[in-house]
């Protein structure tokens, strides 16, 4: 395998001109670097990327660990590639399965995958996990699962946007919503979040909080939707409006709705809450995390 010296003697300069040519230094004459260059193809040097990215102290690449690299989350790595090309950086994705060892190992591994820094969504990790993001380089986290954290995180107005939503569907004319959520539980997620907001636009508006109105589902998934809306029509449940805490779940209400030939929105009214990242700087009425069929 060629080496500097290799070259430099092949082109009849010295190893620093070589090295200046490589770093696209500017001082170098045309003639000179032409020279160089022609001699790196004859020898077929190669540079030794690593090396020099540990001389720099930098390796111009960041780590993107998600749960998965398809819908929301494909799009989310769409939107980190571009921003990260503006900055003359490249992302390496990594697939987390939404697994809290998966999430650890991304966290523990990334120094030594001479990564410059690391955006975590945080699906599986926890607030009981914050001590572990005390780590040596510049971390981003992503999602609801942690806050109060000693890294930069970035997450949605989770409760101003499901109040919003609620508030819309309450404006339109419904008093009886139902929240189809996932698993209440003491730990702060999506969920948790947006049940909040949801509950405050409630007593905001004077309506009851039915507790058979809060339809609590084991996934955030389509078909998850379906089937909860199939079972609320079948049980007999009064309701006429339906607040969704994904967008996923409203298309499954809406499809489950359709197949029991409840119309939508003339008897019941559905709304959605995206898992977007957005600010809510637009309309206080309905934010850009909000998705309407009403």
């Amino acid at each position: 395998m060629a080496t500097i010296q290799d070259v430099a003697k092949a082109a009849g300069v010295s190893a620093m001109t070589v090295s200046n040519v490589i770093n696209d230094h500017p001082n170098v004459r045309t003639a000179t670097r032409e020279k160089v260059l022609a001699a790196m193809a004859r020898l077929d040097y190669r540079v030794n990327v690593a090396a020099r990215n540990l001389r720099k102290g930098r390796t111009g690449t960041i780590g993107l660990a998600v749960p998965a690299v398809n819908g929301y989350y494909g799009r989310l790595a769409t939107a980190v590639i571009a921003a990260a090309e503006r900055h003359s950086l490249r992302v390496s994705i990594e697939q987390t399965g939404a697994s809290r060892e998966n999430e650890l190992d991304v966290l523990s591994m990334s120094r030594n995958r001479l990564y410059d820094g690391l955006i975590l969504s945080t699906v599986g990790m926890g607030s009981a996990d914050v001590e572990l993001l005390k780590v040596d380089y510049p971390v981003v986290i992503l999602g609801e699962r942690i806050f109060g954290g000693p890294v930069d995180h970035v997450a949605m107005p989770n409760a101003e946007a499901s109040h919003a939503a609620t508030r819309h569907l309450i404006e339109r004319g419904c008093r009886r919503i139902a929240l189809v959520c996932g698993p209440l539980t003491d730990e702060v997620d999506v969920s948790s979040l947006r049940f909040t907001g949801c509950r405050q636009a409630l007593l905001s508006a004077g309506l009851p909080q039915d507790p058979e109105l809060v339809q609590s589902v084991e996934s955030l998934t389509m078909r998850s939707g379906v089937l909860r809306a199939r079972q609320m029509v079948e049980s007999g449940l009064d309701f006429d409006g339906v607040f969704c805490v994904t967008d996923t779940v409203a298309v499954g209400v809406l499809r489950g709705l359709a197949d029991a030939s409840v119309p939508v929105p003339e008897r019941v009214k559905v709304i959605g809450s995206t898992t977007s990242r957005r600010a809510s700087s637009s309309s206080p009425r309905c934010p850009p995390s909000i998705r309407t069929t009403t």
